[in-house]
Formats: C-alpha cells, structure tokens, sequence
C-alpha cells in the first residue's frame, strides 16, 4: 500500500468523524486498513490543515486530546465548543 493511498484514507476517514464525536487515532488506523499505523496517522495529521478534515476530533485512545498541529489548548477549545468532555 503506498503512503498516498494510505493518507488518504485516513483523511476520507477523518472528513466522515460527525460534529459531536470522535475517534482515536487507532480507530482511525483501523479503518483506514492499517491497524497497527496509528502512530502515522498522528503524523499524516499532524501535516493537515485543510479545514475540511476535521483533525481535532481525533484524540488518544485514554481520551485525552493528544496533539494538534494548531496547538493543543485550540484543539481542547475546539472540542469544547463541539459540546465534547475529555479527561
């Protein structure tokens, strides 16, 4: 599978997270068929600043926010304003 396959089904994955929820970045490797690449999908994110693809929703798998090419604090406030709780 090559890297741009890959990224983007990670960002199809993403685009489809509805407002209100999230997902962790191993869920989100998993259903882009690599359940073992979470930490690459953290990275392919990390790259992203299409306001299409909605990164923030995309957290840690113990529920806190993990990190956020904008900043964390604007990723918190993000979810927040999305009526979202984290650890």
């Amino acid at each position: 599978m090559s890297t741009t396959t890959f990224t983007q089904k990670v960002f199809e994955v993403v685009k489809n997270i509805p407002k209100g929820k999230t997902l962790s970045y191993k869920e989100v490797a998993i259903l882009a068929g690599s359940p073992k690449a979470y930490r690459a999908v953290g990275n392919i994110l990390n790259k992203n600043y299409n306001p299409h693809i909605p990164c923030h929703r995309v957290i840690r798998s113990n529920g806190t926010p993990g990190g956020y090419n904008r900043g964390e604090d604007i990723k918190v406030e993000i979810l927040k304003r999305e009526k979202l709780k984290l650890k």
